[in-house]
């Protein structure tokens, strides 16, 4: 099968999106199928292009791991700000639609969200072409950015939601990386027989156990102290400046033994940092900056926890942040500060102590309670790595999504495709009868 994948997002960028993509891409070519992907050069978050690579109007093609990547020309612009963000993404879909016109006929189209215009890319080609078409949902857009408040003309927001939808009822067939996003998603569009659930997952052999680096730990002022580390992007919709104030809340209570490392980039990485060398927090809190995908299992082993934090907003209940299976896999205990899906399954797995999003206080009282408890660390560690072995094994998912992918591109040419897939869904949670959600909580 020719497989022809839209993304905005590729290695070696590290964030989620490209890991995904990258992840099934590379197990479908050693199925033995025939994987292109359309994508930019290499830059987020910072909008430079990074080394070795040229933007340019000429696309560029290499081989990577036997995926061939056609690199296409955009508008470059740093993970901030609106405008100059919806210039790359619209320079995007025209670019990766030109591509994809001359590009030879795939048997199946893939591309994927959270860039909304990458999907819109798709649904041109598909029009254009008329290749079967599988549109991936992995993030509810424009909700998401009217939650965040990088937009908020209401004109504007309704002509995005109209796209959406037509977005929607144009994809033979939609894969939504959760439960949530599928719900999302039929409030919008009356379509259920036309839509797959397959979650985020972790490649276990990316992610082994490792000893921890206490080279490492030095550089980064852990020396004797207890890790508590963000991996991820640092972004709007993240609330970070809770590691800010619950450092503080540290300071306050003499606890000189533990220290935050955020590590990645994004569009806050670099008003947080300036702030917690104004709040005299540089050793308390560390920014790492933008480290490679190899480097991030020993990030994560020479961590005693990690944290997981999105805003509180009803949207965000349907995110799965997909570094919680890889923190599982290394079996770290998690500080869950996301309601909603991501801490059920967190819950399912015993991995986490719950935290209240955007509680200084509730996250300071969860770090200090798993630095004074070994026994606690051992508990949420102990089972986490064989749950995500049995339920998020990134084989299993990648097999399921080219069953699927087979399906729609034997459809018959100019109908929807109803394929009867499965799906992949989280074991429901048991029931909980605490009540008082106020300070943090194991997830059993």
């Amino acid at each position: 099968m020719r497989i022809l994948f839209l993304t905005h997002y590729f290695p070696p960028e590290v964030n989620a999106p490209a890991g995904r993509t990258y992840e099934h891409a590379v197990r479908w070519v050693k199925a033995g199928h025939d994987v292109t992907v359309v994508t930019c050069v290499p830059n987020c978050p910072s909008g430079i292009v990074y080394p070795g690579y040229r933007n340019r109007f000429r696309r560029q093609v290499e081989m990577l791991d036997g995926i061939r990547v056609v690199r296409v020309w955009t508008y470059l612009a740093p993970n901030a700000g609106t405008v100059r963000r919806i210039l790359n993404y619209l320079s995007f879909m025209v670019s990766a639609v030109w591509a994809g016109l001359r590009l030879p006929l795939p048997d199946v189209l893939v591309a994927t969200s959270p860039q909304f215009f990458c999907g819109w890319a798709g649904v041109l080609i598909h029009w254009f072409r008329r290749i079967p078409f599988v549109l991936e949902i992995r993030d509810i857009w424009p909700e998401s950015i009217e939650t965040v408040g990088a937009i908020r003309m209401r004109p504007v927001l309704r002509f995005l939601e109209w796209l959406e939808r037509r977005m929607y009822q144009a994809a033979d067939h939609i894969v939504a990386v959760g439960d949530g996003y599928k719900r999302k998603i039929l409030e919008k569009v009356d379509i259920p027989d036309r839509i797959s659930v397959i979650t985020n997952g972790v490649d276990l052999e990316r992610f082994p156990l490792l000893p921890v680096d206490e080279t490492l730990r030095e550089r980064w002022h852990a020396k004797g102290k207890f890790v508590c580390t963000y991996v991820g992007t640092v972004g709007m919709a993240h609330g970070l400046e809770v590691v800010l104030d619950a450092a503080d809340v540290l300071r306050e209570r003499g606890r000189n033994d533990i220290v935050f490392w955020i590590v990645g980039d994004g569009a806050q990485r670099e008003s947080l940092q300036n702030e917690a060398d104004r709040r005299d927090l540089a050793e308390r809190v560390v920014f790492t900056g933008r480290q490679t995908k190899e480097d991030v299992p020993r990030i994560l082993a020479s961590s005693d926890a990690c944290l997981v934090h999105l805003r509180k907003t009803k949207l965000f209940e349907t995110v799965i942040p997909s570094k919680i299976f890889e923190m599982m896999a290394m079996a770290k205990p998690i500080l869950m500060g996301v309601n909603g899906v991501a801490r059920e399954i967190t819950a399912q797995a015993g991995a986490a102590v719950e935290i209240e999003p955007g509680s200084a206080d509730s996250l300071a009282d969860a770090v200090i309670r798993l630095t004074d408890d070994a026994a606690l660390r051992r508990q949420l560690s102990s089972s986490a790595r064989d749950y995500v072995a049995a339920h998020y094994d990134r084989n299993h998912l990648a097999a399921e999504f080219l069953k699927l992918l087979g399906a729609v591109a034997e459809r018959p040419r100019g109908g929807k495709a109803r394929v009867a897939a499965g799906g992949h869904s989280i074991p429901q949670p048991p029931a909980r009868t605490d009540a008082d959600t106020s300070g943090p909580r194991i997830c059993h």
